[in-house]
């Protein structure tokens, strides 16, 4: 298994992706957040409110070690979280079941790219939870807000 070590990881390029996790329950869900992140080389994950941090061996179970390598920090209130993505001109969707939103395959990523993040598509940000009004364009499962 060609699997980088953790601090080749640390030191490869990422995916200019945060994840924001709202007010998460599951600690199953989480892990499998650090995997995700971990195999897509994601730059960090952010979790807010209840969600549970490492170290936690119920988020161990499903992470399988992804809570070691991906970066992450923990903010106790989601807005914070957003605020300070928002300093840094990030673009920033949020992930929820919305009335009146749009396919996720008929997403436009297509906007002025940031600067900390040169790529022709924006970061993704995965969101679940109330503060969707942070945000602005409608998709299945998505909204999104320029500030």
């Amino acid at each position: 298994m060609n699997r980088l070590s953790l601090e080749e990881f640390k030191e490869a390029d990422k995916l200019p992706l945060i994840v924001v996790l709202d007010d998460v329950r599951s600690l199953h869900n989480v892990g499998s957040v650090f995997r995700s992140a971990d195999a897509f080389r994601v730059e960090a994950v952010y979790l807010c409110g209840i969600t549970a941090t490492p170290p936690n061996a119920e988020i161990h179970k499903t992470a399988l070690g992804g809570e070691d390598s991906v970066d992450w920090r923990y903010f106790e209130r989601t807005e914070d979280a957003i605020e300070e993505l928002h300093r840094q001109g990030v673009f920033v969707y949020s992930v929820e079941q919305v009335e009146g939103s749009t396919k996720l395959q008929d997403l436009n990523t297509q906007h002025p790219i940031n600067t900390q993040h040169p790529t022709p598509i924006p970061p993704l940000r995965y969101r679940a939870g109330q503060r969707g009004e942070r945000c602005k364009t409608k998709c299945r499962g998505y909204e999104r807000r320029l500030y």
